[in-house]
């Protein structure tokens, strides 16, 4: 036993001592650079900023060939740089387009000038209840949709255009599919907003057609399931159709209060954890099946895919998807071990795709828990001693990585800190398995077969019942949600904090090594203290130390922090 252990710790150190592949990571941070400033600038900037880049790619690359260095890493970094530039300048393009339509789309008079319009729309999405100031009274209602023609001053406007509507009464009813026309007046999007315009609706929808939409069904299905947990108790009821298919409608308002200051309202954001869960469990399907390799592949990405249409293509969920099937090709393809190759590239692809997702601050968290699991995880996993369960060493490493990289971004957003929310969410996630699993599970038998889905369901409500129970918990002992300093000030000290948690979790799990240190430390200060300014003989110090018969180390030992794990 012990043999096998200590061949499991060195296979660790082993894989953590490869190389990391960065080749992608100049991509990343162009594009999503040029993503974010596309935003905020007009068609023209993003033009420029496209031919810039796409300038300096072809240059880079012109150069890389006609020099042919003879080292690798000498004719990859200008490749990788190239490469940067050249997916910058694709998604300047796709910025500068998005911007030219809100400038001189069909849509940019109206928006101009503010004047009453009569439009004809179809809806894209599934209306969301908003709050709007000055109108506390009644429930606003705003949704997504695509303009067909727009009326204007007695001037009829067709083209094509993305805008937002917010309404009263009536919209909460609208579905993806349907063509409605209406009145209100066309606004001005805030900046970093996609869509052309906003309309805010003076009157209710009338439906003109309809026609069949994936959406519609699929909102359709979240209701069924929703509908069929409605036996359990509210706790419960609420949050295990956010947990499952990311759908809180139904989730009570101390819960969700409670999950905010413990730092959980992650579990309701259908993301990487969940979509991992749902391709292994169709990879182990597929296995216990005897499929080959390709067919399983195929099998575990068509379930993948059926999931993201079943909770909604929000950023997160894109981003875990694409990662997922991303891996699962590598992985058929004989390629492992090179999970940030992964992240950046379904990154990469997710902003060529939308690059508004720069903007999106679930996005942002998202790809920064990842890179957290994937730089941080696997290392502090490894600093647990042997004796611990692999599985509990996950459960602590995987939640703690996550929680350091994003709690810079969480207390720009919401500057307080919330000492319990790594137990809570360590003490949780041994429970997210098993409602993803079973809750999963039992939405498609909540349509066809409800009696049927009973008992899947009772077994997710069961665990998420305790997981609410665990926020409740926390959210009420003294100190859950303690103040902290805005703005940058905020950030830095969070970043700071981040790295002194990380230090003493390594000192807590190396306790010899960590004494070693510190007396490699005073041997430095003393040797800096020996060559100060003054008497020396022969480099042994200064003569009133050798007469006082005070000891000079020599030279210094190398650094115990340099050192592997000790031999056993």
């Amino acid at each position: 036993m012990a043999n096998s252990a200590e061949v499991t710790r060195l296979a660790g150190v082993s894989a953590l001592s490869r190389r990391t592949d960065l080749r992608l990571v100049p991509a990343v941070l162009v594009t999503w650079s040029v993503a974010l400033a596309g935003a905020f600038i007009d068609a023209t900037w993003s033009a420029a900023v496209a031919g810039v880049f796409a300038l300096a790619g072809g240059l880079l690359l012109v150069g890389a060939r006609r020099h042919r260095p003879a080292l690798h890493r000498a004719r990859t970094v200008p490749a990788t740089i190239a490469l940067a530039c050249i997916l910058g300048a694709v998604v300047a393009v796709d910025c500068a387009v998005m911007a030219n339509t809100r400038e001189e789309g069909p849509l940019a008079e109206a928006v101009a000038e503010g004047s009453g319009v009569l439009i004809h729309v179809l809806i894209t999405g599934v209306p969301t209840e908003v709050r709007v100031p000055g109108h506390a009274s009644g429930n606003r209602w705003s949704v997504d949709a695509a303009l067909v023609e727009v009326t204007s001053k007695g001037s009829v406007i067709q083209g094509s255009a993305d805008l937002v509507i917010v309404g009263g009464n009536g919209w909460q009813d609208v579905r993806p599919g349907q063509r409605v026309r209406t009145s209100g007046t066309i606004k001005a999007v805030r900046e970093g907003q996609t869509q052309a315009a906003l309309l805010s609706a003076s009157s209710a929808p009338v439906v003109v057609a309809s026609t069949l939409d994936i959406r519609q069904s699929v909102a359709d299905v979240r209701r069924h399931f929703i509908e069929a947990s409605g036996w359990l108790p509210p706790d419960p009821a609420g949050l295990m159709p956010g947990m499952v298919t990311g759908d809180t409608s139904a989730l009570p308002e101390s819960l969700e209060a409670d999950m905010k200051t413990t730092g959980m309202t992650h579990l309701t954001a259908v993301s990487g954890a969940n979509c991992s869960l749902v391709l292994g469990g169709f990879i182990l399907l597929a296995r216990c099946l005897r499929l080959t390799r390709p067919v399983a592949g195929i099998f575990a990405a068509c379930g993948l895919a059926a999931f993201v249409v079943m909770v909604g293509p929000e950023p997160s969920v894109l981003r875990a998807a694409v990662m997922g099937t991303v891996g699962l090709a590598a992985l058929i393809g004989g390629l492992r071990g090179r999970s940030l190759t992964f992240l950046c590239l379904a990154t990469i692809v997710l902003l060529l795709l939308d690059p508004s997702m720069a903007a999106n601050v679930g996005f942002l968290l998202s790809v920064l828990a990842t890179l957290g699991i994937v730089l941080l995880a696997t290392r502090v996993a490894s600093w647990i001693p042997v004796w611990v369960p692999r599985w509990l060493a996950a459960g602590v490493a995987v939640p703690l990585s996550a929680q350091l990289l994003c709690g810079p971004v969480i207390v720009a957003l919401q500057p307080q800190f919330t000492p319990y929310a790594f137990i809570a969410n360590v003490v949780a996630g041994i429970l997210v398995a098993p409602v993803t699993v079973f809750g999963t599970l039992a939405v498609p038998l909540a349509v066809g077969l409800p009696w049927l889905a009973a008992v899947p369901i009772a077994v997710a409500g069961t665990c998420a019942g305790v997981v609410a129970g665990v926020a409740r918990f926390f959210a009420h002992l003294p100190g859950a949600a303690l103040p902290w300093a805005e703005g940058p000030a905020g950030i830095v000290s969070m970043v700071a904090f981040s790295m002194m948690t990380l230090l003493l979790v390594w000192v807590a799990l190396h306790p010899m090594q960590a004494i070693a240190g510190i007396v490699w430390l005073h041997d430095a200060v003393v040797v800096i203290l020996d060559r100060w300014p003054g008497k020396r003989v022969c480099g042994r110090g200064t003569t009133n130390e050798r007469q006082r018969g005070i000891h000079v180390p020599q030279r210094l030992t190398k650094s115990p922090w340099r050192k592997g794990p000790p031999r056993r």
